[in-house]
């Protein structure tokens, strides 16, 4: 990507009603009621070429909880660093780490204004617990963020959350993004990372290619499915741990990431277009 260039999601839409939000539309899928009629719309176009597309908003967030319980529970991490948090909904990553350590410090980034203000508000009497306004696709931004650096103790392990982001920047700079931060990270760190995927089979390909024709096309202007390849091209420097009981070490369509019980209903499509990973940096 031109290093002049930005991604349509590097620009923040704040309380503009005329252009979608990708926090907005996320939360939407999720049950959220922060939302336009423009964020109203969006989902309108998505459900119409694919109506099972919920699922990959929920397999994501189910994801994240179960990798944020995971490690709160078996690492002695203490603090995270939530890239891109979106619009504040049940089971945030405060929320989840914060059960196992009440004192975990969590930080959340996101260049939204509007995400910037329900994050504060929600936050206020939380003193272990930060929100930061910044465009994570400019890691330095972010990485020497006075509060940031002042919260986060970078010679400690850090859990690195970058859970449905890296697919809102366009172009090929995704992998040199992820490195930045991958090389700021103390040895014994943990990524946890979530991606749109493109899985190479013709009927779910389908799948992702209609969607992303919607998000790319539309007014939201970004949002690729990308091939496990190229998502494994981001995650270089980590070591990525089985995503279940069945699997050799790397990546997994969420669900199936350490799902919390059998799966008895038939996974649809949709929810096959979401591929998580949690890995470590030796």
């Amino acid at each position: 990507m031109d290093a002049t260039a930005k991604s349509p999601s590097q620009v923040p839409v704040g309380v503009d009603p005329t252009r979608p939000s990708i926090a907005r539309v996320y939360g939407g899928f999720l049950g959220g009621k922060d939302l336009y009629e423009v964020d109203r719309q969006v989902m309108k176009k998505i459900n119409e070429v694919v109506p099972e597309a919920v699922d990959i908003a929920r397999g994501n967030r189910g994801f994240l909880n179960r990798a944020c319980r995971f490690l709160a529970r078996q690492t002695e991490i203490d603090q995270y660093l939530d890239c891109g948090s979106g619009l504040p909904t049940a089971e945030n990553t405060h929320q989840i780490v914060q059960r196992f350590n009440p004192e975990a410090r969590v930080v959340y980034v996101d260049n939204d204004p509007v995400v910037i203000a329900h994050g504060r508000a929600l936050l206020e009497e939380n003193d272990f617990v930060h929100m930061v306004p910044a465009d994570i696709f400019t890691p330095r931004a972010v990485l020497e963020n006075e509060v940031v650096r002042r919260a986060v103790d970078f010679s400690r392990p850090i859990v690195l959350l970058q859970v449905g982001t890296m697919h809102h920047l366009e172009g090929d700079g995704a992998p040199a993004v992820m490195t930045q931060y991958i090389d700021a990270l103390p040895s014994g760190s943990y990524v946890v990372f979530s991606h749109f995927l493109d899985p190479e089979v013709p009927e779910l390909t389908e799948i992702a290619r209609r969607i992303e024709q919607v998000l790319v096309n539309g007014p939201m202007g970004a949002g690729r499915f990308r091939t496990r390849a190229e998502i494994l091209a981001m995650l270089d420097g980590i070591e990525l741990i089985e995503p279940n009981g069945e699997a050799a070490p790397g990546p997994a369509v969420c669900d199936e990431w350490w799902p919390d019980g059998p799966q008895i209903q038939p996974l649809s499509g949709a929810a096959r277009c979401i591929l998580g990973a949690v890995g470590r940096k030796p």
